[in-house]
């Protein structure tokens, strides 16, 4: 009877150090990913590419890239690969986002939004592992009403792309960052819970979120803040 509490009590500890391992590979590796982002969005504004990234054709080329990185990630998890490829998905985003990023750094006070919204961001992400780390109720039922969520803010986001409402990209961006830091916290839950056990999987999920709150609270802050030169 013994033996078989200290093994329960070793398979405990030893689960809590496997998903606080995750945990900390899953950070140190979505520090990392951010460093590609930036070349890539700075590329994209240095090149002139974020011009032809606008419209339909970049919706197309955003979704295209981004599902065919994250089938290649989901199939290279497991190894090394894996990580090479997330970085290559993050530079990719970094080249999506450079369009915004350009049009942002066209007002006056540009650069001061752009870092404000990289510090609300951050923030952001603070405030939600706060929470994930201090939550004791199981919120893993929240993730279905998350991606209905998404997938009106998806099927919004195309709409408005033929509408061209200012008050339509105003809603969509209140939306999505609504939506993505209630992910940040749910995604965020699941790694400490030991819903997820893959760091690489871990990376992915928690940067998609990162990317659209950043994107959104940009939107939000070049609507309201951006100064005209």
């Amino acid at each position: 009877m013994n033996d078989q509490i200290q093994s329960v009590e070793y398979y405990d500890v030893l689960s809590a150090g496997d998903r606080n391992r995750v945990l900390r590979n899953t950070y140190w590796l979505l520090a990392v990913s951010m460093l590609p982002t930036v070349l890539g969005a700075w590329v994209g504004v240095a090149s002139g590419i974020s011009y032809a990234l606008s419209g339909v054709l970049g919706i197309i080329l955003m979704l295209a890239g981004a599902f065919g990185f994250i089938y290649a990630i989901e199939k290279t998890k497991h190894s090394s690969t894996g990580v090479y490829v997330l970085l290559g998905f993050t530079f990719f985003m970094g080249l999506m986002l450079s369009r915004m990023i350009a049009m942002v750094l066209g007002f006056k006070n540009g650069a001061e939004l752009v870092m404000t919204a990289f510090g609300g961001t951050a923030g952001v992400f603070f405030v939600m592992a706060s929470l994930a780390s201090v939550i004791k109720r199981d919120i893993s039922g929240l993730g279905k009403w998350l991606m209905v969520g998404v997938i009106i803010l998806m099927v919004g986001s195309i709409i408005n792309i033929f509408v061209g409402s200012s008050t339509g990209m105003l809603v969509i961006s209140v939306l999505s960052m609504a939506i993505f830091s209630a992910f940040m916290l749910y995604d965020l839950k699941q790694i400490m819970d030991g819903g997820e056990t893959n760091y690489i999987s871990a990376t992915l999920t928690l940067y998609l979120d990162v990317i659209n709150v950043f994107q959104s609270l940009l939107a939000l802050l070049g609507i309201f803040g951006g100064e005209r030169e």
